[in-house]
């Protein structure tokens, strides 16, 4: 069981390209169709990860490894997902300087780049599906958007922000529920 976790998330690391979001649709598919997590529970590991400090790779393949088989999952899984990228990392540091002015190498990688945007947007759009997001509730996205690009308020503050709003925003639903019940 923990071979077929650290294959997955290897195979992951390996076919990843463009790191960080481009992640998500590759575990969500694979994680999702094997039964190991619902859609559900897997964004809200998508959403505990996205506040966490580090890589986001790994911090969910972590997140996810624990879920399924407790921390020993957790760790396999996150190995899994570092081990392939630091070897292929390793073997381009030392051929790089015979392969960086290649033509070939070039249009390469210039050519992966619509891809990467592709796999950032997709989950995008699969979380807002998942998340029922309205008008009304995509007022704070888009504000947390309009805070970082209009006025370069940092994202740590957005971040703080809206945990300090979610607290608060339960805390006094919670009060006036029991109030009224």
């Amino acid at each position: 069981m923990f071979f077929k976790l650290f294959y997955l998330f290897t195979k992951i690391g390996v076919f990843t390209i463009g790191g960080g979001y481009a992640v998500i649709p590759l575990i969500e598919q694979e994680i999702i169709s094997r039964g190991w997590l619902s859609q559900d529970e897997f964004y809200e590991l998508l959403s505990i990860t996205e506040s966490l400090p580090g890589v986001f790779a790994t911090n969910i393949a972590a997140l996810v490894g624990y879920k399924i088989y407790g921390i020993k999952g957790g760790v396999v899984a996150a190995l899994g997902t570092i081990v392939a990228p630091f070897s292929i990392i390793v073997l381009i540091a030392i051929f790089f300087n015979r392969f960086q002015d290649n033509v070939w190498v070039a249009k390469a990688f210039k050519a992966l780049r619509p891809t990467v945007v592709a796999l950032i947007v997709a989950p995008c759009y699969t979380a807002i599906k998942a998340n029922k997001l309205t008008y009304k509730t995509a007022i704070i996205p888009v504000g947390a958007l309009v805070l970082m690009w209009f006025f370069n308020v940092s994202p740590v503050y957005i971040v703080l922000g809206g945990c300090v709003g979610g607290v608060l925003y339960y805390g006094v639903k919670k009060m006036i529920v029991q109030r009224l019940g």
